[in-house]
């Protein structure tokens, strides 16, 4: 009799953590902000044993319908079952997501114009000039006296940004290194970001074997590489690309924008993509013929502006989608593996996300079209920002492959994209 009611009660507790691992586990997962197209009907689906109130302020009140009836006041929702939200305008408002009545999250509801983008797929040259000095890593200074010097060593790290150097700001690399080779002073301060913290450090520079002061540091101060535009935006000319960030290639870090520019491209070859090794796209890269100016490099990826002089762009404007709208099934992107062309190409959404913690990781794409499995193998970088287009509209664009496996990879939902578009 006792063996069976141990038996009971560990059941019983295991029962209880597992259920209460599913609550907090979606909870954990659940977006922070929901987004709903303004002048449409808007279909809210989480298929989640929640319920949640909408509370809108007084100037919201008079645009908003759940379940076509007017909020006149706040309104409890299941998100169990479906739920139609509609705006006549752009409006916020907060949903306080409830576990057994219990208030557990807040979650944003922005109203977002119905927007129309041109999708391109048009592969570009990509160069960034970092907003400060970045530090790749620290080395050696070989003195005349045989001697070996760190001078930078347990001061700088991988990673971190050199602002300035005695007060004088820096613009590149070679600029550092001459400042320090000219300063007067036993030691020299930089100004660095560490992270989020502004810090500074004193150092002092070592006496070359050739003469030369330095401070045995490894640095970089811009990148160069080929990635995709997704879209632009007609009526503000702002453009969003890649869809994920550009990391340094030795620190993993975000590359800060100081300056920066797309350019027109020509795809010349492809590296197919194979198990555990990601093929690439290869162009030549026209400096001269710039497209555009990157803004800013965010963890969602690159956004600026487009050029009113820029040529080859596609003008077909199409309706956005929001996540809510995107469903397993047949789709296209638009991508640009060969020229400066782009085409578009079958592919398949695998799988839907929504409570993703990588807001590029939204759906699960694979290629299905014999042209690009022959062309590529699949998804190859420099395809990264390859808009996709489901039931007439953009839905997103392709962000990472599959390391072991070329035909399937990840994308980002369109709605993230433009969210991020707005900032700048």
């Amino acid at each position: 009799m006792r063996k069976s009611k141990i038996f009971f009660y560990t059941s019983l507790i295991l029962l209880l953590g597992t259920v209460s691992w599913f609550f907090v586990s979606n909870i954990f997962y659940f977006p922070d902000t929901v987004h709903l197209l303004a002048g449409q009907e808007n279909r809210l689906d989480f298929g989640l044993p929640y319920s949640a109130v909408i509370k809108s302020d007084p100037e919201s009140v008079a645009v908003i319908s759940v379940n076509d009836k007017p909020v006149e006041d706040n309104i409890e929702i299941a998100l169990n079952s479906g739920v139609s939200v509609s705006s006549r305008d752009e409006t916020s408002m907060n949903m306080v997501v409830s576990v057994f009545g219990i208030p557990v999250k807040n979650v944003g509801v922005d109203v977002i114009p119905d927007t129309e983008v041109v999708p391109c797929g048009i592969t570009v040259g990509v160069r960034i000039n970092t907003n400060g000095i970045m530090v790749l890593g620290t080395g050696v200074v070989n003195g005349r006296d045989g001697k070996a010097r760190k001078p930078s060593e347990g001061i700088l790290k991988s990673g971190d940004i050199i602002i300035s150097l005695d007060g004088i700001e820096l613009e590149s690399k070679e600029q550092l290194i001459r400042l320090v080779a000219e300063s007067e002073r036993e030691t020299v301060n930089l100004r660095i970001k560490r992270n989020e913290q502004i810090l500074n450090a004193e150092i002092k520079p070592a006496l070359a074997d050739d003469g030369v002061r330095r401070i045995g540091v490894w640095v970089r101060d811009s990148t160069k590489g080929i990635g995709t535009v997704t879209y632009y935006n007609p009526q503000n000319k702002k453009f969003g690309a890649l869809g994920h960030g550009i990391l340094d290639v030795d620190t993993k870090k975000l590359m800060t924008v100081k300056t920066g520019e797309i350019m027109k491209t020509e795809i010349v070859s492809v590296k197919k993509g194979k198990k555990g090794g990601p093929g690439e796209l290869i162009g030549n890269i026209h400096s001269s013929k710039v497209l555009g100016t990157i803004k800013s490099n965010t963890d969602l990826g690159l956004y600026g502006t487009i050029n009113d002089s820029a040529e080859g762009l596609p003008s077909e404007r199409i309706h956005i989608a929001l996540q809510g709208d995107v469903h397993e099934g047949p789709a296209v992107i638009l991508s640009n593996v060969y020229g400066d062309e782009a085409k578009r190409y079958d592919v398949y959404i695998e799988s839907v996300n929504r409570y993703s913690s990588d807001d590029s990781k939204g759906m699960v794409v694979r290629v299905t079209d014999p042209g690009l499995i022959t062309k590529t193998n699949g998804i190859v970088q420099g395809m990264s920002g390859s808009p996709i287009i489901q039931d007439g509209r953009l839905i997103g664009a392709i962000t990472h492959v599959f390391v072991q496996n070329p035909a399937k990879g990840y994308g980002i939902f369109i709605e993230n994209m433009i969210k991020q578009e707005k900032k700048i």
